[in-house]
């Protein structure tokens, strides 16, 4: 920020500790209740990246979600255990802890948007089967929305293969898909692989309540099987909301973010995501 001429940033954020692990909360105004809240994990390939890392980005989405209306929109993004210092399920009992944290502090769970990148947007989703899968323990819990940056559906799949213009390597993908599965068995497993679900009444009752919003490249090498899941959950009921940015790679809101000249094409994807989201929770 100092070489924009920030002295202080004009956003305020604060690390809070939820017991299993701990987060990166960010708030326009940490004195007044939040109207909506982003649930925010990180990608990486389970093994890489971090909140503080992803700071940028976050205060970004904060000054946009401002300037389309809300009042005092919030941010917290989960800091949970790298491979190869845990793997499945750690992760996931993060995330739900992450998620039951935001519960307790924010009245109406409708106001709550998760979401998440690459490997990120894969725990978001399994979080959402297991809210389904335990919803006698989430009643009225629901989210209202999910914002899915290029997800990692299926951990290891045939379907998986390299393009001429992604940065992402296949194999290399499979790799840390096993790594955080633990076992070959349980990539199995919906709970660590979410595109293993084709159970369509359980997408429709993981469905939070305003549906999806999914943005990732055309060139992506997981596309193949996000383009199958978004049939899938569309064919469940489930309200898709898709941009599939031509000639684009792998997660690339938050590549251009980091990487692009301009601060049109820096903000491009974000603006894309604040739009969906806009629609789906109105200010």
């Amino acid at each position: 920020m100092l070489r924009h001429g920030f002295k202080q940033s004009p956003i305020q954020w604060r690390e809070i500790d939820i017991g299993a692990t701990y987060g990166l909360y960010v708030c326009h105004n940490m004195n007044e209740k939040p109207d909506i809240v982003i649930y925010y994990c990180h990608g990486g390939g389970f093994s890489m990246g971090s909140a503080y890392f992803y700071l940028e980005f976050l205060l970004a989405w904060i000054s946009l979600l401002k300037d389309a209306g809300y009042k005092n929109p919030a941010i917290f993004s989960l800091e949970y255990t790298l491979v190869p210092d845990a793997a499945y399920p750690t992760q996931l009992e993060q995330t739900v802890a992450g998620y039951e944290f935001l519960c307790s502090i924010v009245e109406d769970s409708s106001r709550i948007c998760v979401g998440g990148d690459s490997a990120g947007a894969t725990l978001i989703l399994t979080l959402l089967l297991y809210i389904a899968k335990h919803s006698q323990d989430y009643e009225n819990s629901k989210p209202g929305y999910a914002t899915l940056i290029s997800p990692w559906t299926n951990l290891y799949s045939p379907k998986n293969r390299n393009t001429a213009s992604d940065y992402l390597n296949a194999d290399s993908l499979h790799l840390y898909g096993r790594q955080y599965a633990g076992t070959d068995e349980k990539l199995d497993d919906p709970l660590v692989s979410p595109g293993e679900c084709k159970d369509s009444i359980w997408w429709a009752n993981a469905c939070p309540s305003a549906g999806f919003g999914v943005i990732f490249g055309s060139e992506e090498v997981l596309g193949p099987e996000l383009r199958d899941m978004i049939v899938l959950l569309r064919k469940s009921g489930c309200a898709v909301n898709v941009r599939e940015e031509p000639g684009s790679i792998h997660a690339w809101p938050v590549v251009t973010l980091f990487l692009s000249d301009t601060q049109a094409e820096r903000q491009k994807g974000l603006k894309g995501l604040t739009t969906m989201l806009k629609q789906a929770i109105p200010p």
